[in-house]
């Protein structure tokens, strides 16, 4: 006996359900031909992921319940084939729960919607608030296509055994779990690992169909995937693309085999350079923006910003604007020219001694007798930041703001600055990490957009804002490679400061960055939305009051 089965790795766009379910029905249409039996689409397919406050609008509701019907209706011709659609379903009016909607995969086939399964693990962490809007299932789903009993899971529900348990009591003979699970660096091989301990708790064969695209802040790598008996990797989707991913499954003697193409898993950084090609061009075009603009200083930061736009946009929806003050080297507005020219991105400079002299002639008279600090700098900054935002508003071009987790996490980065934009890139990427994509990079061109696009100067020269004379950032902040360690201990794993110290670092140090991420809370929470890359970002995953007296 054998199964063909075919998941959508598709990218859905929230919110547009007649869209989604068009993608759905091609996808179908194309798994028919191809002589499948059974397709799986990814959790909450129908609307996209995650639709957040949206679960709370009747109409949005009811929208989704009109694109599964017209998935059941325009599918109904596909002889021989059932889809596994993952959608919201809304509860009866007189339900008594906050939640409004529950988090549902069905089972359509000939025009019908044949079984309901309701997710029964509700994730609220990290980034997840499923428990604001469903109301979680109890039962278990299992249907028989081609003979074989498929049990049906939905992401959550696969991380703890007891629903895996229940499908295979059930009469399950393969595990389909269909997901929208976010991207972080590792978790794929997370998935990988958490699927083969259910598999060797049932003793059943799994297939994980996974959604791929960027949504806000959050990014979904595709990658599904599947697992033998023996937990071994029997299949596997390329990474961030649309994929109609086949398995064929063959039952013979009572034993079931999975038999599909498996994909390498590249590099870790081949992987975040890939996650953030997706979220900035995923937030581009499905926000309908023309394209990007940001300031290039001819530092490191929005040198990588730039190769990371290029790859994702293509150089004619990239500009470039290069904005000296009175203390910008030589260097950099040499190696900013020259970087354009590399990506043959539009490029432009335009001096802010000017407005800067006028902002300092303003102010003379109640600044009169004070030493210049980081007021002057700061006002280079709004400078550019108000120069950009007046040419986003002119030309629709969103901005992209330069900034790093390691700024982000110690304030070292102006409000109404350098911190003013639409969509901020490496929001989530230590410098000690920026530094080595920009050498990935520049040793590989995975997009075709051009080879060693980052001048070498740019990697080697010391960090600087440039905002005073012969100022580096190391004047005001600990060692990168210190200070990242630190950020990641304190602010990603939640390890206290005594286990910090004891672990080898600075008291001095330790003290001094803990307190810099506690007092400019309120920094962050002004800043743009940007991609998601490790498994705490300073976004959904931090949830910190501003006012708050206690440090741990």
């Amino acid at each position: 006996m054998t199964l063909s089965i075919c998941t959508a790795q598709l990218n859905f766009v929230v919110g547009d359900m007649p869209g989604n379910a068009q993608k759905i029905i091609a996808a179908a249409r194309e798994a028919h031909a191809l002589g499948a039996q059974l397709l799986l689409t990814p959790e909450l397919a129908v609307c996209g992921y995650a639709a957040e406050d949206l679960f709370l609008r009747p109409a949005f509701l009811a929208a989704c319940d009109d694109a599964v019907k017209a998935v059941a209706r325009e599918t109904a011709g596909l002889q021989g084939l059932a889809i596994v659609l993952g959608h919201p379903q809304a509860l009866s009016a007189d339900a008594a729960a906050f939640s409004v909607c529950r988090n549902a995969a069905s089972v359509v086939r000939n025009g019908q919607i044949e079984q309901t399964y309701f997710k029964r693990e509700l994730p609220n962490y990290q980034v997840f608030d499923e428990r604001r809007y469903f109301v979680a299932g109890q039962e278990p789903c299992v249907f028989e296509v081609a003979g074989v009993r498929v049990g049906v899971l939905i992401c959550e529900d696969a991380w703890y055994p007891a629903e895996a348990r229940d499908a295979a009591a059930a009469g399950a003979e393969v595990l389909a779990v269909i997901n929208a699970s976010p991207f972080h660096l590792g978790k794929s091989a997370e998935r990988e690992q958490t699927m083969r301990e259910r598999v060797a708790e049932t003793g059943l064969p799994l297939l994980y169909a996974h959604l791929v695209g960027g949504q806000d802040e959050v990014v979904f790598e595709g990658r599904s995937f599947a697992l033998g008996v023996d937990g071994r990797v029997a299949g596997r989707a390329p990474g961030f693309k649309e994929n109609l991913f086949t398995v064929r499954l063959q039952q013979a003697q009572g034993a079931i085999e999975l038999i599909a193409d498996v994909a390498p898993v590249p590099s870790a950084d081949a992987d975040l350079w890939d996650a953030l090609v997706l979220g900035v061009r995923d937030y581009v075009t499905k926000n309908g923006f023309p394209g990007v603009l940001l300031g290039l200083s001819g530092g490191i930061d929005s040198a990588l910003v730039l190769a990371i736009a290029v790859d994702a946009l293509g150089a004619d929806k990239v500009r470039t604007v290069m904005m000296p003050s009175p203390y910008t080297a030589d260097i950099s507005w040499i190696d900013a020219r020259d970087m354009a020219t590399r990506l043959g991105v539009r490029y432009d400079e335009i001096s802010i001694r000017p407005q800067f002299e006028a902002f300092k002639s303003a102010l003379a008279q109640e600044f009169a007798g004070l030493p210049e600090d980081t007021t002057e700098e700061n006002l280079q900054a709004r400078i550019r930041g108000t120069l950009l935002m007046a040419l986003s508003n002119k030309f629709g071009q969103v901005v992209l703001t330069t900034g790093n987790k390691s700024e982000m996490a110690t304030g070292y980065c102006t409000l109404y600055g350098d911190m003013a934009g639409g969509f901020a890139v490496i929001k989530d990427v230590a410098k000690t990490r920026v530094f080595e994509l920009a050498r990935w990079r520049n040793a590989n061109d995975p997009y075709g957009t051009g080879g060693n696009p980052i001048p070498e100067r740019i990697i080697t020269r010391p960090p600087s804002a440039e905002l005073r004379p012969d100022q580096k950032d190391q004047d005001s902040l600990p060692p990168y490679e210190v200070l990242d360690a630190i950020v990641q201990r304190y602010m990603e794993n939640d390890e206290p400061i005594e286990s910090i110290i004891a672990a080898g670092y600075a008291r001095a140090d330790v003290e001094r960055v803990t307190r810099l991420i506690k007092i400019n809370e309120y920094k962050r929470r002004q800043a743009p939305v940007g991609i998601r890359v490790t498994k705490r970002s300073f976004g959904k995953d931090w949830r910190y009051p501003i006012t708050n007296k206690f440090r741990a």
